[in-house]
């Protein structure tokens, strides 16, 4: 029953979270908002809405480890299973916004929470204030500089919908995030205490992998349809959300006291060495470009930290 509530949840969650997409897409583009706006803002909210009210109610309903370990373990699938299994498919060359911004602001939020859960163990108003702030800024340069550092993957789905059609999205996909997240949390609580396993094990695994679907979903189609516009710097995007957005937005709403040592003696160090090694790999085997080798090896080693957590 706890798997099925699990599949369930993540299912409305998916779903939710594509109306919720639409309707946003919807709403900006009737009220004629810059496309590029709509890509560094509206867009990557509704993206990781599913990620936000997984752990804004995990937070709340008295569950922190899983709220930081859903975030800590969609980061490191993000680059481990999404990018790896991406580029395997596909080759992806490395735009030099990647090294100017994406990179190190990934890096410079990783290093932040790192600093802010390590030093005791909970994660503050203060703090989540500082993350969330951190990404009004980043977001804000990004608009000033650097516009070409979004890249929409997914163009023809951006259509301007009748009021009516927008808010019927909004209204169902607002539910079925709501409903996804209660069965989702339930099952994963339930699934923990069924096996004898840590919420934060259930979290880092289990709830990050579905919650990092969407991204995997939207890769592997636009490999398929041969669009070349599929961006590394969108998926360091994501995880640069997750921390600054999805945690420090639950951290102003509800502080995080972690209870689970594990991570922050385990995980976030699996999610600091990721994203560091994705800088190197850059261009240690084929200059700018990210293929096959660099795939199999970000694979392996998400499938080496999945095998450690359950094993």
């Amino acid at each position: 029953m706890n798997l099925l509530f699990i599949v369930i949840g993540l299912v409305l969650l998916i779903v939710g979270g594509n109306w919720l997409l639409k309707s946003a897409v919807g709403f900006s583009l009737r009220l004629e908002i810059p496309k590029i706006v709509i890509g560094m803002t509206v867009v990557s909210f509704a993206t990781s809405a599913p990620e936000l009210i997984v752990s804004l109610k995990s937070a709340l309903q008295g569950h922190p480890d899983l709220a930081v370990g859903n975030v800590i373990g969609s980061n490191i699938a993000n680059l481990g299973l999404v990018l790896g299994i991406t580029v395997l498919l596909s080759d992806i060359r490395v735009n030099t916004s990647f090294f100017k911004t994406d990179w190190p602001i990934m890096m410079l939020s990783s290093v932040l929470l790192y600093v802010f859960i390590v030093v005791d163990g909970s994660l503050g108003v203060y703090e989540g204030v500082i993350l969330f702030a951190l990404l009004v800024v980043f977001l804000a340069y990004l608009l000033k500089f650097q516009k070409v550092a979004v890249v929409d993957e997914m163009p023809e789905d951006d259509e301007e919908l009748p009021l009516w059609s927008a808010l019927l999205y909004l209204l169902i996909g607002g539910v079925a995030l709501w409903g996804g997240s209660e069965l989702l949390i339930e099952g994963a609580v339930g699934l923990a205490e069924e096996f004898g396993v840590s919420q934060r094990v259930i979290g880092v695994s289990v709830v990050s992998v579905g919650t990092s679907i969407p991204e995997l979903s939207a890769s592997i189609i636009a490999v398929l349809r041969k669009e070349k516009a599929i961006s590394i710097g969108n998926l360091l995007g994501s995880n640069i959300f997750n921390i600054l957005a999805v945690l420090g937005l639950t951290a102003i709403v509800h502080p995080i006291q972690i209870h689970d040592l594990g991570l922050i003696e385990n995980d976030i160090y699996w999610m600091l060495g990721v994203s560091l090694l994705i800088l190197p790999l850059s261009f240690m085997y084929r200059k700018r470009v990210f293929g096959k080798f660099e795939g199999g090896l970000l694979l392996a080693i998400y499938v080496l930290f999945i095998y450690m957590m359950l094993g």
